[in-house]
């Protein structure tokens, strides 16, 4: 006797829809190995900026793949809300990989706050290092806040943004994890203002899975939030309600720690 299947249950995921997700792994990843190696080969030749624009390359390409090839497509709220001429820290929900590609072609130069281990990835992470990121050891929990905020404020006195998962580790879609205050204390000490964005990227590509998911990834982006005068958790307070009040789709519950 068939049983009744609960009302909140997802759909199947079809076989095209996993084939066309195993097809974008294997291109993105050769797109990146080619890209990565082309990347190191002329990047003596080049400046910063030169750099960094080439390096993304790779970033639009896989953008453009997973529109064309997995049915994803993104719609952007608030493009005049990103300052010009003036560097600032954005803070961003963290549910996949999708918006370390989507805010680098965003917000140009960034330095992203990322785990050093990623820098030892062959061939992706030999060419995050291009593009200066900010690498922090998490197993050394002062260490890495003192390097997050030394750096970080050598990065935003050379006009380049700092981008940062104020999460620290990817959720699962409709929900928004805890916040730390790294982001913050640096936007604080810096005298920079935060850009606050908020995104379902895990909708489309959900975390730690080769599934790419037909569908729309809403990214909001809110206005500068100014932090002159307010201490690192008024501010980090202030852009976590901003991220769950403009969050793209319903928010199920508060990731657990």
């Amino acid at each position: 006797m068939p049983t009744a299947s609960s009302p909140n249950a997802s759909p199947p995921i079809s076989i095209k829809t996993w084939l066309l997700s195993l097809l974008f792994f294997g291109l993105y990843n050769l797109m990146g190995i080619v890209h990565s190696l082309i990347s190191l080969s002329v990047a003596p030749f080049q400046t910063f900026e030169q750099r960094y624009w080439f390096v993304n390359l790779w970033s639009r390409a896989t953008m453009s793949l997973l529109q064309r090839l997995n049915a994803v497509s993104i719609g952007v709220e608030g493009l005049e809300n990103i300052p010009r001429g003036r560097p600032v820290v954005v803070m961003s929900n963290h549910q996949s990989q999708w918006e370390t590609f989507y805010l680098q072609i965003l917000v140009s130069p960034q330095a992203t706050i990322l785990k050093r281990e990623l820098l030892w990835v062959p061939f992706f992470g030999w060419a995050l290092i291009l593009l200066r990121p900010i690498a922090i050891d998490r197993s050394k929990g002062s260490q890495a806040l003192k390097t997050l905020l030394r750096v970080g404020q050598e990065r935003l006195r050379e006009g380049i943004s700092v981008v940062i998962y104020p999460e620290g580790t990817r959720q699962s879609p409709g929900t928004i994890g805890q916040f730390n205050l790294g982001g913050a204390m640096l936007a604080a000490r810096a005298g920079v203002e935060v850009l606050p964005m908020s995104h379902n990227s895990g909708d489309c590509w959900p975390s730690r899975s080769l599934l790419r998911l037909p569908g729309t990834i809403r990214l909001r982006i809110g206005k500068p939030i100014a932090t002159e005068g307010k201490s690192p958790k008024q501010i980090s307070a202030e852009v976590e309600a901003w991220i769950r009040q403009h969050y793209p789709g319903e928010l199920r519950a508060v990731a657990a720690d």
